[in-house]
């Protein structure tokens, strides 16, 4: 049997975290069948993407970093497509996975559906249904340039067949032929692999920020609506400033360096007396390690990612969103997460119901079985073995 080359397209540190599932399954179960190369766009520069990052969460290293860096939308795409037209010319994988919603994603859907390379998407179906949004449209120019498809939810899988996707297509699969499939979420195994990597390697991680388990909120805030409107950031930090004090609970705060930046720069004294509050442990970004150990241990998550959103979920912790809407519906249907958008009532009215019956929630297994990278692998052997 021949060996199957493929190609991963990763652009940040989640898509590299997301990319290490399916290298641990390919190691585990399929080393002599699958030869695996990453390629890194550089989309987002990261210096935490040291030896260190790998070592420490046990993930192969880029084979290619094409060192893109920030930009324009459509100097950053542009750039990103000429690197990864060149790997895919020299490599001639199978085929091409990608993850998400990035414009590495889209970058690599773009490139990889032209030059007639099968596209396999990670992730697929998930819709915001705003398409001011720019990883709405990644999201669905990437599905619509794909081959095989794979929804991480329900409500993903419904999304792909409202847009023509028809679950019943026989193989050979093609971008014109395409499979769909309702897999469970990748981040569910890594959920799974890291939050034991983590209670071994982090012990000390909670005693140096002075929280207990189960007794501090895990707050984040990135997303630009959130950072550069500063009126919503204002009303968010004012907000969860009033909470900690009147309840006396303490609030563990990664800052990313946008909110960092524009706290500094247009609401600085709300900054210092987010620096001086008692209940309020400030901390620089954390390793992906630290942020399992987080959100496995707290009481509760405030956030605008979406991606804490769900790893919430994965440790049965209630979520209160900073965002008008979510692609993780089926968190909001089933009352774990909530969305409050910015605004400091309703931020508050969740906060204090959650506090008082979040224990009482329950968190239903939307996300498969932790095997999911296991299950995608399998269906990319069959789509080649059926060729």
């Amino acid at each position: 049997m021949s060996t199957i080359k493929i190609l991963n397209i990763v652009g940040a540190r989640p898509q590299i975290i997301k990319a290490s599932a399916i290298g641990r399954a390919i190691e585990k179960y399929y080393k002599n069948r699958i030869s695996e190369i990453i390629v890194h766009t550089g989309q987002h520069y990261d210096k935490e993407l040291s030896d260190v990052f790998f070592d420490e969460l046990e993930i192969n290293r880029p084979n290619y970093n094409l060192g893109v860096g920030s930009g324009s939308h459509g100097r950053q795409t542009s750039k990103m497509i000429i690197g990864i037209e060149e790997v895919l010319l020299k490599e001639k994988p199978d085929c091409v996975i990608l993850y998400g919603d990035t414009n590495s994603t889209l970058a690599g859907a773009l490139a990889a559906s032209k030059l007639h390379f099968p596209v396999i998407h990670i992730e697929a179906g998930l819709r915001s249904f705003n398409k001011s949004m720019p990883e709405e449209l990644n999201r669905i120019i990437s599905d619509h340039s794909s081959t095989l498809l794979f929804a991480p939810t329900n409500a993903a899988f419904k999304n792909l067949m409202n847009e023509g996707f028809r679950p019943e297509n026989s193989p050979p699969y093609t971008i014109d032929n395409p499979k769909i499939y309702f897999t469970g979420d990748i981040m569910y195994d890594n959920a799974l692999f890291y939050s034991k990597l983590a209670e071994k390697k982090k012990t000390k991680f909670l005693n140096e920020l002075s929280v207990e388990r189960d007794k501090y909120v895990l707050a984040t805030i990135h997303r630009e609506l959130n950072t550069d409107q500063i009126s919503r950031l204002e009303a968010i930090i004012k907000t969860l400033l009033q909470l900690s004090d009147e309840y006396s609970i303490p609030f563990v705060f990664p800052l990313h360096p946008r909110t960092i930046n524009s706290l500094k720069s247009n609401l600085k004294s709300l900054y210092k007396e987010l620096l001086n509050n008692n209940h309020i442990r400030i901390i620089p970004p954390v390793s992906y390690l630290e942020m399992i150990l987080l959100e496995k241990t707290c009481r509760m998550v405030i956030t605008d990612s979406g991606g804490v959103q769900k790893e919430s979920h994965f440790f049965s912790k209630p979520c209160i969103v900073l965002r008008k809407e979510t692609e993780w519906i089926e968190l909001i249907n089933n009352g774990t997460a909530v969305l409050v958008d910015a605004d400091p009532g309703r931020i508050r009215t969740e906060f204090e119901r959650l506090l008082k019956n979040g224990s009482a929630l329950e968190f239903p297994g939307f996300y498969g079985n932790g095997k999911t990278a296991e299950f995608i692998l399998e269906e990319i052997m069959m789509m080649f073995e059926k060729v």
